[in-house]
């Protein structure tokens, strides 16, 4: 085998030279190619006479190393791909010369390619060959047709493969779609900026509760469309983040992913860093652009996309459906504004059923799922420091942790848990490691020995950021397999509260006022309770494996197959000024949007996270002295009053546009297919009567033209806080309450009606292919414009004497705990800023295994261990780190000890990286 493995590595080297070789002595050609267009039919053809030199030479190489063709196939086609797309990366610098693009050619030649093969001979592929056909033309079809400058290698390639399938006399097995899933870290700074999501300008960020991710999965025909869908751990999408990843992408892939077919929507977490979005309004308390934040999600979002594009293999979907209680309606006195005869068709007043995407690989199974159910992710309080994905995140983490353990065989207790939706653990943390440590330690007296040999090994220098291999998910590497990825995507959660326990008053512990939520009249002292209350870091455990159980079950349970074709929609439209027509007791009228607005209510904010002075929900009249307040920055006109009414305008954002605009105008909205299942990806949050108007309007369109493409069977989801943000979207009767949705519904009354128009026009797209010409104004890209105003980091220090990583409050000599205590240790540190340490961690629980080598147990990117960053005082130059473990119920009895990486900054700006470790501890 490992000869082999160096005649793959030998050949393929050679193989990429000849390719370097004859590009270089054929790059002139490029320009000759550019003729005049009434040449273009001959191009292709003048190019295959260019052919015969390379293929000589690669067919040489070939036949040198390897004789039957069966054994290329297995092993070497694989290899050249790969090695084709890095040599292609390498060279494309040259895309500034304006080369041609024989995509359309290239994708029809693979097109007869597949056709060919598939009437040749059947004969039985074995699972490692299953789907080599289809993966390797269209991948080079695709790839080399985007990067027009190498479409000559496109063709020949195409035609080698061609070649070589006939020869071989395989086919492929039935495989509707191509499927790729990738993830990748986009954990912002965890020191100094504001978080984003209940615009309290006292909620910096000061550590980590676990990791943030963007998840992405692509399916893709055979021959034909694909799409891509990625979920942010993020408050909302950003308009500037979709512009810039669209960029990367097209410089990578050209035309094969744009904002047609890639959709980015975030899960609504109020616990990541803000700054990354371009309007003002969004970006006020974070002091402005945050570049740090903002780099750290774009890079994230493309490395995601670039994994599942280049994990695209042959699978399968299946879609499944149930019921989760994880919300209550936190504007109920808004909803039971909607008619009687709307209402009485529903159970609940929020939507409780969560629809699941499962994947599987046809050779390797089940490879993740994403699903789509409404909740709020504000389990995590407004004063919350740590950086969390909340709910939604968590159940992320445990899904992604237990299909982890089961891939390893494992039955581990939280597996049963999961399954069967048991909870006898109290803690019900998933288990990340136990089940891949053997139990050495099973006499107490020899685990203090142990940890009486383990002091803390005071603070050392790095040579870089080390903590990247120290990642206990590196642990789990399947080799060649993809990881696990499972998304919990958000949906129509406008009005729907994680905080299940009700709405109280935290002075008198009574329940707030219905109407307005406040209590004797201050909206200030009205908080949601969550399930785990008064600790928000259970609450959001107890939410999210309310999700992820069942998510588990759905994943479990899932036989319905998805089939069908792929397809997409897209548009812009300025919503500020978009006739709609709208029906009313006098029959057709055309009404129109408005410039965005936000109300006084907005101000109120809502019970997860209540606003301050004397602003209340339910206020269609507004407060005097607020009003001049308001009129100071931006007076609104009459018409602009007229429009938004009953909203009382307390900021006329859409009017707004110094230094630059406070609030967008133009949204995209888009629509993806894949078989029965519809994802309509909206820009904002739909309250849950407003979501379940839009998906019944966009399936009475699909199902009502009578061809038989769709039936009651469609699954229609939303995706909500989708490639921008917007706000909220209200029904016409709950705007008229003026809660706090109603007051953040930009543009005026008729806002849904207006989305509803346009969604039914993009879903008639799609049944008659149409290719929407117009797609409207594009939004502004405002990157140049962005402020900033986030002092940078200065300069790290520690007190005399000490070094980066010495203990400053350490674990106690030859302690002992048991499962379910809390341990923690604080280290000198520096700022979290110096380094995002992605991919990374800041801290580690190692483990003392049976060899005496300490292990990675647990890292910053689990539930159970927090890294919590301070500052003796504000503007102090040295800083602590506060590693804290809540030991979960299944670890194993064994010697622990922390450890902390970090990144310091000196006074002339260089970066240094430490590490430190504690004293050792025992569980018992």
């Amino acid at each position: 085998m490992v000869d082999e493995q160096v005649r793959i590595w030998r050949w393929s080297r050679r193989t990429l030279a000849v390719v370097d070789e004859w590009v270089e002595d054929h790059r002139w050609s490029m320009n000759m190619w550019k003729s005049d267009s009434d040449q273009e039919e001959l191009r292709p053809w003048s190019m295959a006479r260019e052919l015969p030199k390379f293929s000589h030479s690669f067919l040489s190489l070939y036949c040198e190393e390897w004789g039957p063709i069966s054994s290329f196939l297995r092993v070497a086609c694989p290899v050249i791909i790969e090695k084709i797309k890095g040599m292609l990366g390498v060279f494309q610098w040259t895309a500034h010369i304006d080369p041609l693009n024989y995509g359309v050619f290239i994708k029809h030649l693979s097109a007869q390619m597949i056709h060919s093969v598939s009437t040749s001979h059947q004969i039985n592929w074995r699972p490692r060959l299953r789907g080599r056909v289809i993966c390797c033309s269209m991948e080079l079809s695709f790839y080399f047709g985007s990067h027009s400058s190498y479409s000559f290698m496109g063709i020949f390639f195409c035609l080698l493969l061609f070649t070589f399938f006939r020869n071989s006399r395989v086919v492929l097995a039935d495989s509707e779609y191509l499927i790729g899933l990738g993830s990748y870290d986009i954990t912002g700074p965890a020191a100094d900026v504001n978080m984003m999501g209940y615009a309290n300008t006292d909620q910096i960020a000061s550590g980590v509760h676990f990791r943030l991710k963007a998840r992405s999965f692509i399916v893709a025909e055979p021959v034909g469309n694909r799409v891509a869908f990625v979920n942010l751990d993020a408050c909302m999408a950003s308009q500037l983040v979709t512009i810039k990843v669209l960029e990367r992408l097209r410089a990578r892939y050209g035309d094969l992913y744009s904002e047609q077919n890639v959709a980015i929507s975030g899960i609504h977490t109020h616990a990541g860093p803000g700054g990354y979005l371009q309007y003002v309004v969004y970006i006020v308390t974070s002091l402005g652009f945050v570049r740090q934040s903002f780099d750290v999600i774009v890079d994230g979002i493309e490395k995601s996309i670039i994994q599942a594009h280049q994990n695209l293999r042959p699978g399968s979907l299946y879609v499944n459906t149930g019921e989760v209680d994880a919300g209550i309606n936190r504007s109920p006195s808004a909803y039971l504004n909607n008619p009687a005869s709307e209402r009485s068709q529903y159970q609940y007043n929020v939507d409780k059923q969560m629809t699941l995407l499962k994947f599987t690989d046809n050779e390797w199974g089940p490879i993740g799922s994403f699903n789509w159910f409404a909740t709020h992710g504000t389990s995590m309080s407004r004063t919350n420091s740590l950086i969390s994905g909340d709910n939604k995140g968590a159940a992320a983490r445990f899904m992604e942790d237990w299909a982890k353990q089961k891939s390893f065989g494992t039955q581990s207790h939280s597996s049963h848990v999961a399954a069967s939706g048991t909870h006898n653990n109290q803690q019900g943390f998933p288990r990340r490691v136990s089940s891949i440590i053997p139990p050495v330690h099973e006499n107490s007296n020899k685990l203090k020995e142990l940890v009486s040999s383990f002091k803390a090994s005071g603070g050392m220098q790095l040579s870089g950021p080390q903590s990247i291999v120290q990642r206990v998910r590196n642990t789990f590497s399947q080799g060649s397999q993809q990881n696990f990825v499972s998304a919990f995507c958000q949906t129509n959660c406008g009005d729907v509260s994680p905080n299940v326990l009700g709405t109280f008053c935290i002075d008198t512990g009574l329940p707030c006022d219905f109407n307005h939520s406040t209590c004797n009249g201050k909206n200030e002292l009205c908080y949601g309770r969550g399930p785990g209350y008064p600790d928000e870091i259970e609450s959001t455990r107890i939410i999210g494996d309310r999700q992820f159980t069942k998510a588990v079950d759905l994943f479990n349970t899932a036989s319905e197959q998805i089939k069908g074709k792929v397809e997409f929609h897209h548009a812009y439209i300025d919503f500020s000024q978009l006739e709609v027509t709208v029906s009313s007791s006098e029959g057709k009228q055309v009404v129109k949007t408005c410039p965005a607005a936000m109300g006084f209510a907005f101000a109120a904010g809502t019970t997860d996270g209540p606003g301050a002075f004397d602003f209340k929900q339910g206020d269609n009249q507004g407060n005097p002295f607020w009003k001049v307040v308001g009129s100071l920055v931006k007076a609104p006109s009459k018409e602009q009053v007229d429009c938004q009414k009953p909203k009382p305008i307390l900021l006329d954002t859409g009017e707004m546009k110094l230094p630059y605009d406070w609030a967008p105008s133009i949204l995209p909205i888009q629509i993806l297919r894949v078989g029965q299942v519809v994802i309509l990806c909206v820009p904002g949050e739909f309250t849950t009567m407003a979501g379940r108007r839009l998906r019944d309007a966009v399936k009475e369109v699909l199902t009502g033209d009578g061809n038989g493409e769709f039936d009651n069977n469609v699954h229609i989801v939303i995706a909500g806080l989708t490639n921008t943000y917007s706000q909220y979207v209200t029904t016409f009767e709950e705007y008229q309450i003026q809660r706090y949705e109603g007051a953040s519904t930009l543009y005026g009354p008729h806002t849904l009606n207006a989305y509803i128009q346009e969604f039914r026009k993009l879903a008639s797209a799609l049944l008659t292919d149409q290719n929407l010409h117009d797609q409207g104004p594009q939004p502004p890209d405002l990157l140049d414009k962005q402020i900033s105003l986030l002092p940078p980091v200065i300069v790290d220090s520690t007190p005399s004497g000490l070094h980066f990583g010495d203990m400053s409050n350490d674990v106690p000599i030859n302690s002992t705990f048991k499962r379910g205590d809390v341990v923690s240790a604080t280290f000198w540190s520096a700022c979290p800023r110096n380094d995002l340490l992605t991919n990374g961690t800041f801290a580690l629980v190692e483990f003392l295994d049976s060899s005496q080598n300490w292990v990675p147990a647990y890292d910053d990117d689990d539930f159970c261990l927090l890294f919590k960053w301070s500052r003796p005082s504000k503007l102090s130059a040295q800083s602590h780190a506060t590693l804290e473990w809540r030991i979960p119920q299944d670890s194993l009895p064994g010697v622990y000890r922390f450890r902390h990486f970090g990144a310091s900054k000196s006074f002339l700006g260089s970066i240094s990286y430490f590490t430190g470790s504690s004293t050792a501890f025992a569980v018992v």
